[in-house]
């Protein structure tokens, strides 16, 4: 797996939330034979054992359930441990979502789009009542999440500081998942000073958001530029299709770019689905908008 990214012309790899425990001792040989090195990972990395599948959702910090949250505090600090072994430098990590079990505002949004597609959206009068009202409803459901997410988070920071590792709180593309946008900028800010954590922004996810009206995309990259720490690089296809190939949808990439610093990661976030030269191409791309 590792030689075939590095054959692809990459130096530096992630290890997502699809690494399943047998893989490691081959990611350590591929390390340890310098074929190439890590950047990131991905909680939780490597999968919890019986874990066969992607499942960066599968304990949450925003969890009220102590038992969950044991979970959630036990594999991250394993993820942890993983990431200094491998020499990441960042771990993403999401920070999950406020629960509905009856009428979750997420269907009535998805429901409203369905039930309406000749309306321009998000900038109809009606869509954007309606898109208010979702979100008051989320906003009084989410506090107990919401609250519990941030002494989570708060429990690991003095443990990835002893491993020399940072959290990348990644945006995230469901309509439930925390924080919601819009309080992004104030939650980052309130870390304390030399806490080991920062933005990660993932382009996809940020487009799609800004598809429903949930934010502007350039203008909330700017407002979290002073705490980015690197970014997740897809395109979204005019369906609004994301893990696409860069430069083939709607993400304005130069803009995005613009506010890539020499300490930022960049990664490229592609469908496994791709063609190798649908992620040559994606590559060649990004690297002619690097500074020279």
């Amino acid at each position: 797996m590792l030689s075939e990214i590095a054959d692809l012309g990459f130096s530096h790899v992630e290890l997502s939330h699809g690494i399943r425990i047998t893989l490691v001792p081959g990611i350590l040989q591929a390390l340890e034979e310098g074929i190439i090195k890590v950047g990131t990972t991905h909680n939780f990395c490597p999968l919890p054992t019986g874990v066969n599948s992607a499942a960066p959702n599968l304990y949450e910090p925003s969890a009220t359930d102590h038992r969950e949250y044991d979970q959630w505090l036990r594999y991250t600090k394993r993820s942890i441990d993983f990431s200094a072994q491998v020499g990441a430098k960042v771990m993403v990590t999401h920070l999950e979502s406020a629960e509905f079990f009856w009428f979750n505002p997420r269907d009535k949004l998805r429901k409203f789009i369905k039930s309406h597609p000749d309306l321009p959206i998000p900038s109809d009068p009606k869509y954007q009542d309606v898109l208010k009202k979702c979100l008051d409803k989320m906003r009084k459901k989410m506090v107990p999440f919401w609250e519990q997410t941030q002494k989570s988070v708060a429990e690991v920071f003095a443990y990835a500081s002893e491993k020399g590792v940072k959290f990348g709180f990644e945006n995230r593309e469901s309509f439930t998942e925390l924080p919601l946008d819009a309080d992004y900028f104030d939650f980052v800010a309130s870390f304390p000073e030399g806490a080991p954590a920062g933005y990660w922004h993932d382009t996809g996810h940020a487009a799609i958001k800004e598809r429903l009206g949930l934010l502007n995309h350039e203008e909330h990259l700017n407002k979290l530029a002073p705490h980015l720490l690197g970014f997740h690089l897809h395109d979204v296809s005019d369906e609004g299709k994301d893990h696409q190939p860069v430069g083939e949808g709607e993400i304005d990439f130069w803009m995005i770019s613009r506010l890539w610093k020499p300490e930022h990661l960049i990664v490229l976030e592609l469908s496994p689905r791709l063609e190798v030269e649908e992620v040559v191409q994606s590559k060649e791309r990004i690297e002619a908008l690097l500074p020279a």
